[in-house]
């Protein structure tokens, strides 16, 4: 099968670069990679990687979101596939933090190749930084894929094969009968928080989705380029009543999502917690749950905070 990759990147030239090195040692190679900023800075010296050089690369520029970049590399990407069955193609979203093992795209094939009927594919998280104050380093990422580190408990940890409802958006894939045909929702702005539930929702609509073990990765939750803490805090009540609406988040999702989320963002900002900016997405849950009781809430309202 033809792998291809996109990578939405904001603010992390830096990181970026390193995750094309890891995609130029992959044992299957990426036909054609697109890198998606918003900005000349989210990919400056990105045109001096070797894959670059080899014609591997095109690098683009968007307005900012997630959603909309990654729209912006599926719609460079569909010219290139036109010609190709659906089937025997696919397109990896990783984000510009993620670190894939070698054989992350060629575990990917092989499970796609496999089975018929799976269109997504997210794979196992060895380690997550998102929830620390400052992610994972570079060198214990290849220390997590080179296996001298235990992987930490994630609920991506899978000794096989196991369906799922949805996949995680810092690695997953999706057969070209999707990627070929779904757009993300460009109402869920800038980071897109829930954008890969979203997604997922509409990709079950054409086979099952996985998450395979052997396809194996590190995310090191690197802080900068994030958003602020009133911001996240909106969209953690905005996006799931959005997606509830939509049809795309069931009512018991949604719920548990938001309750988890403030219960979190109160018991931390009482304990001072100062990993994150807990304060500010308390006052941003506030801001939306009164936008809510007046009829104005809206995902894109964080673009205005």
């Amino acid at each position: 099968m033809k792998a291809f990759v996109i990578i939405a990147t904001k603010g992390r030239a830096k990181e970026t670069y390193v995750l094309l090195d890891y995609l130029a040692r992959q044992t299957l190679a990426a036909s054609f990679i697109y890198l998606v900023g918003s900005e000349q800075k989210d990919v400056a010296g990105l045109e001096r990687h070797p894959l670059f050089a080899a014609g591997k690369i095109a690098i683009l520029l968007s307005t900012a979101g997630l959603t909309i970049q990654r729209n912006t590399g599926l719609v460079a990407l569909a010219p290139v596939v036109r010609e190709l069955p659906p089937q025997d193609w696919f397109v990896t979203f990783f984000d510009d933090d993620f670190r894939p093992a070698p054989n992350w795209l060629e575990n990917a094939a092989k499970a796609l190749q496999q089975d018929s009927t799976v269109v997504g594919i997210t794979g196992n998280v060895l380690a997550d930084g998102v929830n620390t104050e400052f992610g994972i380093a570079e060198l214990d990422a290849r220390q997590y894929i080179d296996g001298k580190k235990p992987a930490q408990t994630h609920w991506s940890s899978a000794a096989q094969t196991k369906r799922l409802d949805g996949l995680y958006g810092c690695n997953m894939s999706y057969r070209g009968t999707v990627a070929g045909v779904e757009r993300f929702d460009e109402h869920l702005p800038m980071y897109g928080w829930q954008e890969d539930w979203d997604y997922s929702s509409r990709a079950r609509e054409f086979g099952s989705l996985i998450l395979e073990p052997s396809c194996k990765g590190v995310h090191l939750g690197v802080s900068s380029g994030r958003t602020s803490g009133v911001r996240f805090g909106y969209s953690q009540i905005s996006n799931p009543i959005f997606l509830l609406k939509k049809g795309s988040m069931s009512w018991s999702k949604a719920s548990l999502l938001m309750s988890k989320n403030i219960v979190s963002n109160v018991v931390k900002t009482l304990l001072m917690v100062r990993i994150k900016d807990f304060p500010g997405r308390l006052r941003g849950n506030f801001l939306a749950f009164l936008h809510l009781f007046t009829g104005k809430l809206d995902p894109l309202h964080v673009l205005k905070i």
